[in-house]
């Protein structure tokens, strides 16, 4: 496709291959300790149910991550840093 589709590819990837536990080299993780899910959600111009389907939860659950109630973990907090860093590229990722 592009460039851009390639490196987010490799980078899901790693992240896979990180998840699973594996050695990914010259892998630096850095995952925010504080995530601010109302602001990432506002760069999207998305309302939370549409931003819910976008990133395949419910809205009960972007609501609660946006009211402090929860706090995103795992493969979500993932997506939302990249979120957070790159909006449109994701945006353009995941409608295709």
């Amino acid at each position: 496709m592009s460039e851009a589709y390639d490196d987010i590819m490799e980078g899901l990837a790693e992240v896979e291959a990180h998840l699973k536990g594996e050695d990914v080299p010259g892998l630096v993780v850095h995952i925010p300790a504080e995530i601010d899910v109302a602001a990432i959600r506002q760069t999207t111009r998305l309302t939370q149910a549409k931003f819910a389907d976008w990133i395949g939860v419910s809205k009960r659950t972007v609501e609660n991550w946006e009211q402090g109630r929860r706090v995103p973990q795992g493969p979500a907090r993932v997506l939302l840093a990249i979120i957070r860093k790159e909006p449109d590229v994701v945006q353009r990722m995941l409608a295709a």
